[in-house]
């Protein structure tokens, strides 16, 4: 099969939460089991400023949102054998963050959604079976594609899936800014389409669209129907119920792997986790200035800092926990009154607490390693990844039992011994303190029994082979449901990556090889390394001289764009300028001819546009005409 993920983060490209973390890993577990699986994301600031050298430019195109006419840029690259798409237009993308101002995120969204559309098929060089949407920032792609596309029978055969990471946040605006960013038929702006208590609503649009809609959980499918958890839609996502499952997430068990993690102090797997774990924990101790004791439990936290992770619960017991022998540190961001409030327990309890308000990857890796609890008291939770991570390290959970917490988290029972974690059931911080308390009593008083927990935490698999399996099974249900059996046999197989060596690598590995057999016969290398330096110094210096021409090319068609505009001569949506590439892992075309027949005369330089070789999916200029 054929899939395409649309999202507004990937990991390690640009991330802000657990759904980076899951557009990076899942497509490439589905490309490990036979898929061609891809990613489509927007070309933030901070992709250019990082990976400029690895975008490669396909092609250029004008889009008209109401009365906007939008340039988009098309650049593709690879990450971990992923193909990734990027849409690039500096003024909605060319910010430092990932999310602005909520009122313009619409507006940037609604552009880069039109964009993705613009670009499937022939300018993309892939014509998806699947389109895997995620949140609202790709809701209403469903019936766009329904509105202006299908309708003209363009991509009649594509289907979609819509995931919910947070139901909490909907992209929610005005009936006519959405309707000019859209231009949608009336017959859409009504309560059983795209809007929502009277204005349009992008998660909505998706639920009520795209052919199956997921959560990240199977718990948190089931909660969403509630009044309590549902933030408004439930009622909807209620009437098609038969439409709605959950799937868990997964963790990337290969870099989260406290045997090979090489932020850690120490690593250690199940037979020396006692060792590990304390090394760790000792390190940690010294580091953040309090009092080194392997033998005191360690309590962690490692989240965001707001209102559903459940940091009132912790505010309102955190004198009393750290009443206990025992160390709480907290590291995140968020409010500032929950800033503060950690701060100020900090200053109660300065022997025994740290409040460290920031983000830090390497960090959170080694309290995970260190700690010997994780607190997670979250008022809702769609699935959670900390206390997977938290279990892969040997750290045991305390969690309130929401969504995925009481899909992973299962509470120790005393009678035979079994669980992998902490838990309880109300939103109440006296609840919280009880089964903090039972926990310490544990580690205390029966230490063979927390050491059962501790080893059957380390030997779950949450890995995403599970997961990307049930999707496969989800993708083929649609698919024959919509008359797509054989798309949904299909197996791709995509050839595996070449191993591509610099020249610089090339000389590395020459000089490597070179020292390990000087004790030996001597072996007469097949190429000089200086000439190789040379040569690594040439291809770098090409590789910026070819991006600089086609920054200057981008920019040379784009003013002669302008130019015709003032002529007269119109700039409709979907007309562009490609360089022709050919896509590595289909072999169709990727020049756009998309738009209109473009008459050329025999004098014309036809070199920068290449022929069509296969793909047969065109776009007409305005679909609605």
């Amino acid at each position: 099969m054929r899939i395409l993920f649309v999202s507004s983060e990937m990991a390690p490209l640009a991330k802000s939460g657990g759904l980076g973390d899951v557009v990076s890993a899942l497509p490439q577990a589905l490309r490990a089991l036979g898929h061609d699986c891809r990613v489509v994301i927007p070309l933030y600031k901070q992709i250019k400023d990082q990976y400029m050298d690895q975008l490669h430019f396909r092609r250029w195109s004008m889009i008209n949102m109401g009365w906007r006419t939008m340039y988009t840029g098309l650049f593709e690259m690879d990450v971990m054998g992923v193909p990734v798409y990027l849409i690039d237009n500096e003024y909605y993308f060319g910010h430092d963050g990932i999310y602005l101002d909520y009122a313009f995120d619409i507006e940037r969204f609604s552009f880069f959604q039109r964009a993705v559309l613009e670009a499937l098929g022939e300018p993309m060089g892939f014509e998806p079976d699947i389109l895997h949407l995620n949140d609202w920032q790709t809701g209403m792609i469903p019936v766009t594609l329904e509105a202006h596309y299908k309708s003209h029978d363009y991509h009649k055969d594509l289907c979609s899936i819509l995931t919910i990471h947070n139901l909490k946040f909907q992209g929610i605006h005005g009936r006519e800014r959405i309707l000019d960013l859209f231009d949608l038929p009336e017959k859409y702006m009504n309560e059983s389409a795209v809007l929502k208590d009277g204005v349009p609503n992008f998660l909505k649009a998706g639920i009520t669209f795209s052919n199956r809609v997921t959560t990240v959980s199977p718990s948190y499918a089931e909660e969403i129907m509630m009044d309590y958890y549902g933030e408004g839609l439930n009622g909807i996502l209620g009437a098609q119920r038969w439409k709605v499952c959950g799937i868990l997430n997964g963790i990337d068990s290969l870099s989260y792997d406290p045997t090979t993690d090489r932020a850690l102090s120490k690593n250690y797997g199940l037979k020396d986790w006692r060792e590990g774990k304390a090394a760790n924990k000792t390190a940690l101790q010294a580091q953040l200035g309090l009092e080194v004791n392997p033998e005191l439990p360690l309590l962690c936290m490692i989240s965001r800092l707001t209102d559903q992770k459940g940091i009132d619960l912790l505010l309102y017991v955190a004198d009393e926990i750290l009443d206990m022998p025992l160390q709480l540190v907290i590291i995140g961001t968020g409010e500032a009154r929950y800033e503060d409030g950690l701060r100020h327990v900090e200053e109660r309890h300065p022997d025994k607490m740290r409040a460290l308000i920031e983000f830090d990857e390497a960090l959170s890796r080694q309290l995970y390693a260190a700690s010997d609890l994780l607190l997670m008291p979250s008022v809702f939770e769609p699935c959670g990844l900390s206390q997977m991570l938290a279990m892969r390290y040997g750290a045991l959970p305390i969690v309130r039992e929401t969504g995925g917490l009481r899909d992973t988290v299962r509470p120790y029972n005393k009678f035979d011994g079994s669980g992998n974690g902490f838990s309880f059931s109300n939103i109440n911080a006296h609840e919280l303190l009880y089964t903090c308390q039972h926990a310490a009593a544990l580690y205390y008083n029966e230490r063979a029994a927390w050491d059962k927990l501790v080893e059957s935490a380390l030997q779950e698999d949450f890995s995403w082979r599970e997961s990307a399996l049930k999707y496969i099974e989800l993708y083929r249900e649609i698919l024959r449901e919509n008359g797509h059996a054989e798309a949904a046999e299909r197996v791709e197989n995509p050839p595996a990556e070449k191993e591509v060596i610099s020249p610089a690598e090339r000389v590395e590995k020459a000089l490597e090889e070179k020292a390990e057999n000087a004790q030996s016969e001597p072996k007469e290398l097949p190429f000089e390394p200086k000439e190789l330096e040379l040569e690594a110094s040439s291809h770098s210096s090409e590789m910026k001289a070819d991006h600089k021409t086609a920054a200057k090319k981008t920019t040379a068609t784009a003013k002669k764009a302008a130019s015709r505009k003032k002529t007269g001569i119109s700039s409709k949506s979907g007309s562009s300028q490609s360089e022709g590439s050919t896509d590595s892992h289909t072999g169709t075309g990727a020049s756009s001819k998309t738009g209109r027949k473009t008459s050329r005369s025999k004098t014309s330089n036809t070199s920068s546009r290449s022929k069509n070789s296969g793909s047969k999916t065109k776009k007409p200029a305005n679909p609605r005409e």
